[in-house]
């Protein structure tokens, strides 16, 4: 399939995940257990990307976070990497809207493509039309955190950088939150795994932001362990200042 064709593969496998999550998540007002309709959603996105992906992409590779990893996947040029589910406790609160499904594709080695669906707010990012940044705002740093586990390196920037924390969802969420420009700096030092932020960062960097670890080395996927101990995605206007004050205080 072509480059365009990946792009526009991503989106729909998104949209088509996230629209099986919106009505899975109206179960929630029918009187379903947040519990159960947790459950339901991880299982049942789960199920459905991976039969589209087997679908339309049978020699591809796939790495879930809902699946069994097989690591034939190390072997593969072409891995989509998935988080049907991001921000499963949000998902199960009827009020929040910070959760998206994450769809990404390595090539080769390298990030090429992906797409962030945030299906609560009616909106999917993605690599294929990737929005401009708005210009950058001057005002005290925006940084985003973990609304149940702020990063101490969060802490840190608010105060070298004057900024301000602003608790949020989805590590999609608040990646997607730097692209629209509403916060300025995504910093998590506390571990993910690459389902949690490979298309964020396809994303974030096609849109034109910065995107590494905390120190400031390039953010790797499809490795034989799915760990990734930190990730940093901010406004370029920022890179600086804001790795400088990570080295500073490592």
């Amino acid at each position: 399939m072509s480059a365009s064709g990946d792009h526009a593969a991503a989106v729909r496998l998104a949209d088509a995940a996230g629209s099986l999550l919106m009505r899975i998540r109206a179960g929630l007002t029918a009187g379903t257990s947040p519990g159960d309709v947790r459950a339901e959603g991880d299982r049942e996105s789960n199920a459905l990307l991976l039969s589209l992906l087997r679908s339309d992409f049978p020699a591809d590779a796939v790495l879930s976070e809902e699946a069994e990893d097989d690591l034939r996947r190390l072997d593969s040029r072409r891995v989509w990497i998935v988080d049907p589910l991001d921000g499963t406790r949000e998902f199960g609160e009827a009020e929040r809207i910070d959760w998206a499904v994450h769809v990404a594709l390595v090539e080769d080695g390298a990030l090429a493509v992906g797409a962030v669906a945030l299906p609560a707010q009616g909106v999917t990012f993605s690599t294929g039309a990737p929005p401009a940044l708005p210009a950058y705002a001057d005002r005290p740093p925006r940084i985003a955190v973990s609304r149940t586990r702020p990063a101490a390196e969060a802490e840190l920037l608010a105060v070298e950088l004057g900024g301000e924390l602003v608790p949020m969802g989805s590590a999609g969420a608040k990646a997607m939150a730097v692209v629209s420009g509403a916060i300025d700096v995504y910093v998590h030092s506390g571990g993910q795994y690459a389902w949690d932020s490979a298309a964020p960062v396809a994303v974030a960097h096609a849109s034109g932001l910065h995107t590494s670890r905390v120190d400031g080395s390039p953010l790797e996927y499809n490795q034989e362990s799915s760990w990734l101990p930190d990730l940093l995605i901010c406004r370029r206007e920022l890179a600086a200042d804001v790795l400088s004050a990570l080295h500073a205080h490592a």
